[in-house]
């Protein structure tokens, strides 16, 4: 489990395509510098297991699976990206209950500046739309966030200098594609209430003549 709180901008130094995979190494001397074989580090939100640890760089193997779902298919050498070791127990929850399984990508679709924080509108998969809400949490390129606005296909966040500074949503033009975990209670809450609404529905067509 994540808290979306990004730890440290780290950098790609080698990315090699294997057979329905790939193996990354990336450099990150703070989330590295307790970290082991098996554990797990979140790399644009995407939740990847530790392989191997030198010199403060960490190598990962990411599947199939994950290279179809989420932005990391495009990471190449010297890109820049977002950290998080797993959360401990015991510690602060400063941003909201992150898998580190990305649900889909959006694309950023503008920017707006502003003199203490910037708006950033990203493009929302039909697929999670009924998922995120105004005022909840959403998960970009690991990072947690408030949603601002949310229409039919596209959302807005507001960022702080902050984050605009210490991770890579200070550098994502329209046109980039962002990683996007939608908030895991949300998926609960649907599944658990799907066979009631179902219910519910059919009686109410049995009733109507």
């Amino acid at each position: 489990m994540f808290t979306g709180i990004v730890e440290e901008l780290g950098r790609v130094v080698e990315v090699t395509d294997l057979p329905d995979a790939a193996r990354v190494t990336i450099a990150g001397p703070l989330v590295t510098s307790d970290a082991k074989h098996g554990d797990s580090i979140a790399v644009n939100g995407v939740c990847l297991t530790v392989v191997d640890v030198v010199d403060g760089a960490f190598t990962a193997d990411v599947m199939r699976e994950t290279l179809t779902r989420s932005s990391l298919n495009k990471i190449a050498e010297g890109d820049r990206v977002n950290l998080e070791r797993a959360a401990a127990l015991g510690q602060r929850i400063g941003g909201h209950i992150v898998q580190g399984h990305v649900d889909g990508t959006g694309t950023v679709l503008a920017r707006e500046k502003a003199e203490h924080w910037e708006m950033v509108h990203i493009g929302l998969p039909p697929t999670l739309a009924r998922y995120v809400v105004e005022k909840g949490s959403i998960t970009v390129d690991g990072v947690s966030l408030t949603v601002v606005h949310i229409d039919i296909d596209q959302f807005s966040v507001s960022l702080i200098p902050t984050t605009l500074e210490l991770t890579t949503l200070g550098q994502r033009k329209p046109g980039d594609h962002v990683n996007l975990e939608v908030d895991v209670l949300a998926k609960y809450v649907e599944r658990l209430a799907a066979p009631h609404l179902r219910d519910n529905a059919g009686n109410a067509a049995e009733e109507t003549p």
